[in-house]
């Protein structure tokens, strides 16, 4: 199975690793990706590399479940930081890749230098609700093989993404398009084995995952910013990011925000020494001088 991978910035830069959402692609991200590769300082460039997640955009699109499980696609990305020789680097995923990444760091913290969460969950944790989530995502992947068009629509028409009509007809259109793209025989196939309700939860090993991390949130996307609370407070080291006036996909919705709060994450996890968490909070709390940021470090409660 190959991946599609794509890298932005300069060449042996500090390794950035971001990973899209549901129907996406790493070429969506490119709201996010081109603005951490403007945000890099002199002596700490960033190379800002995305991968297409199976199933999705050019990668392929295998028959075999397991393939698209999200433990199996934290093997994938470990597999593409192996085959571009990344050594330890910075992880940052929106939603499903989130969720990708999340895994991946309670699973192998040892690999990353951080870890950055954009609207992501730690799956769902009572048995019941995750039955009734795999049943729904189960008709959802059944709708999609039968009307690709009218799945997408219905999935850009979530509540989730209603922030995103503010940025006009264009960029619905060429997210649209975007989607499009993509195999629907794959993208079924994530949907059923790589949904919320298929995938095997980690808030068991939240606590393995000792990995300075940075939890993104917009202020509209009420659901996620009660997860990213409790995330913030179940995880050895991290913090919570507000991108106000934001809905689920704060890195498109406000880009520039969002791209200079991770960017910040980053360089200050740059600058401590290995293993140090100490300065974790003071290093994220400098992002809150970037205009509609607020950054909490972890125990600090979302007043919803």
């Amino acid at each position: 199975m190959e991946l599609a991978v794509q890298w932005t910035g300069r060449a042996g830069g500090v390794p950035v690793l971001v990973l899209h959402g549901f129907t996406g692609s790493g070429a969506a991200m490119a709201p996010l990706t081109d603005r951490l590769v403007a945000a890099g300082r002199p002596g700490a460039a960033l190379r800002v590399i995305t991968a297409d997640l199976v199933g999705h955009g050019d990668s392929g699109a295998p028959e075999d479940l397991d393939l698209y499980r999200v433990e199996a696609m934290a093997g994938q990305v470990i597999a593409v930081a192996g085959a571009l020789e990344l050594g330890t680097f910075h992880l940052v995923g929106y939603s499903m890749g989130g969720r990708v990444a999340l895994t991946l760091g309670c699973s192998a913290p040892h690999r990353l230098r951080s870890l950055t969460l954009i609207g992501a969950s730690a799956g769902i944790a009572d048995p019941a609700e995750r039955r009734r989530r795999t049943e729904a995502d189960e008709a959802r992947a059944e709708r999609l093989t039968r009307d690709f068009g009218a799945f997408v629509d219905e999935w850009m028409a979530d509540p989730l993404f209603a922030g995103q009509a503010a940025l006009g007809e264009s960029h619905l259109q060429a997210a649209r398009a975007q989607r499009l793209a993509s195999n629907p025989a794959g993208l079924a196939r994530s949907l059923a084995a790589g949904g919320t309700g298929a995938m095997s939860p980690v808030h068991e090993r939240l606590v393995d995952c000792d990995v300075p991390t940075l939890l993104v949130v917009g202020t509209d996307d009420s659901k996620f910013c009660g997860i990213a609370d409790y995330l913030a407070a179940a995880l050895p080291t991290a913090a919570v990011a507000l991108i106000d006036g934001a809905g689920h996909a704060a890195h498109v919705e406000r880009p520039d925000v969002t791209a200079a709060a991770i960017a910040e994450f980053i360089a200050g996890a740059e600058a401590r020494p290995a293993g140090d968490s100490a300065a974790m909070s003071a290093a994220v709390i400098e992002a809150d001088f970037v205009a509609g940021v607020e950054a909490r470090p972890a125990g600090e409660r979302h007043r919803g």
